[in-house]
């Protein structure tokens, strides 16, 4: 086999990842949507294309995604706001897949209401990569980036899941019966929930071995794709929610069961994986364009009108709609677990209640739902014997361009005109008396340790580290000091901290500018120098890029 032009398109890939991820940096435009743009214009070059393999997809690409993506999430915000996650990633997915489904069924010539829940269940689930990367740069509040995640998390799962109760619907018609596929849909979402619980626990069992960071990292790896391999065995549960449910466990156990090293490695790794994988989908995704156009020379203009009507019409339309009617129904019902009249509801003490969504958070929410990798690596799974098959990856494809372009390139200018930003002032407050808390529970221990080792630990040592606690400590009470001195939610410039933060890049600088003269200068051995050299990063790396804290 000759892997010259593979070779050489996944360097042309990785080049165009690069530089755009380059433009996206300085003109604040979704790198999805222009991967996107890209790939469409390479498909009409003459340079070798490459199909986009659902299976390699659903195996080697989707898995590593959700895992790093539920690891990067809040496992507390997302119980806390669950009854808005589940509304979106479970209902909202279900009513979009049906209501496609039965359109296609009545306008759609040859169309099977199976086939119209297959396209429906592909189309259904937002990808939220677009809008939380525009959404974090536009200052998102922490309320919706957490609806977003958890939405784009368990969404996959609820559609994977329906999407192959469809196929079987649809593939054996005489066979099939509501009530089995009921029961199918029940049993692989209950049975991916304890695969992917089991997975967490048997990773908190290999607790030895995260604490090495090479450990660490191939244990991480091999983690996402270990889960989904064992829930799809026989296609009987959801490899899907098994790959969320254990990143979400393994994600909040995390601090307490690796070290420092282990963390800060495996970290840096799935940066890469992620940055690599996502920019490879969308470029792909982009480079499909030409090959669905060409499949649909069987069918009229009126046909595909029809059918890329219903699907966008049912994808734009029941978003919006449903978030307002969830946010209107419960008050009507007294089910509302938000708001100051709810004091009668028995909420734990300590325990936060899930706050009701505002008119301007309802419409971020409802514009926040771009699609990408799911909708096309499902699309594709479905059976090419699938009656309209052309037509439903076409539809497809036309989804994604348009909530990716329209709503990937509106998004933030949307935010903006809404004025949600999140309070960074009190995020920032909350940060500096966590550390001011972490550090007078060090100054505790240090108490502890004098007068329990006084004859095995010097009281110089125990002093020399008190003064450096204290400072540290003197330093977040003085920041937290000037947060309170302002009314702005936004944070305050302090010339004294810009000035301490340039001082210390520049020693850092210094100090690794004269460890390169000693190298260059045949008194330093590079060994010597990578160690001195992995100090200073790591001493570089707790400084912000800019005075946000």
């Amino acid at each position: 086999m000759n892997y010259e032009p593979i070779l050489l398109f996944a360097l042309g890939a990785v080049a165009v990842i690069i530089v755009v991820h380059w433009i996206t940096e300085r003109t604040g435009l979704p790198a999805a949507v222009l991967l996107t743009l890209v790939g469409v214009i390479y498909s009409y070059t003459p340079l070798p294309n490459l199909r986009l393999d659902e299976d390699f997809i659903l195996m080697f690409v989707l898995p590593p995604l959700l895992y790093n993506a539920a690891l990067d999430s809040s496992l507390l915000d997302i119980r806390r706001n669950m009854r808005t996650v589940i509304s979106l990633s479970v209902f909202l997915v279900l009513i979009t897949a049906l209501l496609i489904g039965f359109g296609f069924s009545f306008w759609v010539t040859g169309a099977t209401l199976a086939t119209g829940i297959a396209l429906g269940a592909a189309v259904a689930p937002p990808d939220p990569v677009a809008a939380l990367a525009v959404g974090r740069k536009a200052g998102l509040p922490g309320k919706l980036i957490t609806l977003i995640q958890g939405e784009g998390l368990l969404n996959d799962a609820t559609a994977l899941t329906l999407l192959t109760v469809a196929i079987a619907a649809q593939s054996n018609v005489d066979e099939f019966s509501y009530e089995n596929a009921v029961g199918k849909f029940v049993i692989s979402a209950a049975g991916g929930v304890l695969i992917g619980v089991a997975t967490a626990y048997i990773v908190r069992f290999l607790k030895p071995l995260r604490a090495d960071p090479l450990s660490a990292n191939a244990l991480s790896i091999i983690t996402p794709l270990a889960a989904f391999a064992i829930a799809e065995h026989n296609h009987m549960f959801s490899g899907v929610l098994a790959v969320v449910v254990a990143g979400l466990i393994i994600g909040h156990d995390t601090p307490r069961y690796t070290t420092g090293a282990s963390r800060l490695q495996t970290a840096a790794v799935w940066r890469l994986i992620d940055f690599l994988l996502e920019g490879a989908v969308f470029l792909l995704i982009g480079i499909q364009v030409k090959d669905v156009l060409i499949a649909l020379k069987p069918y009229t203009w009126t046909e595909i009108g029809i059918a890329v009507g219903i699907t966008l019409g049912v994808v734009l339309l029941v978003r919006p709609i449903w978030l307002v009617l969830t946010q209107l129904l419960p008050r009507q019902l007294h089910l509302r677990l938000g708001g100051q009249q709810d004091d009668d509801l028995d909420v734990p003490e300590g325990k936060a209640k899930e706050e009701p969504l505002s008119a301007r958070e309802v419409t971020a929410l409802s514009w926040a739902g771009t699609r990408g990798v799911i909708t096309l690596a499902a699309v594709w799974i479905i059976p090419t014997s699938f009656p309209n098959h052309s037509l439903m990856v076409f539809c497809a494809l036309i989804v994604v361009l348009v909530t990716l372009v329209g709503q990937g390139l509106t998004f933030a200018l949307l935010v903006r005109r809404l004025g949600l930003r999140a309070n960074q002032k009190d995020k920032a407050r909350l940060r500096n008396e966590a550390r001011s808390a972490a550090v007078q529970a060090a100054l505790h221990r240090l108490d502890d340790i004098q007068e329990e080792q006084h004859d095995h630990v010097e009281d110089e040592a125990i002093e020399t580290m008190r003064r450096q606690l204290q400072v540290r400590l003197d330093r977040y009470r003085r920041r937290l000091d000037l947060l309170d001195q302002v009314e702005s939610t936004d944070l305050p410039k302090s010339p004294q901290y810009e000035a301490a933060l340039m001082v210390r890049q520049a020693v850092i600088d210094a100090e690794r500018e004269e460890l390169l003269r000693w190298r260059d200068a045949g008194r330093l051995a590079d060994e010597s120098l990578r160690v001195l050299n992995r100090e200073l990063d790591h001493e570089e790396l707790v400084l912000p890029k800019r005075p946000k804290e």
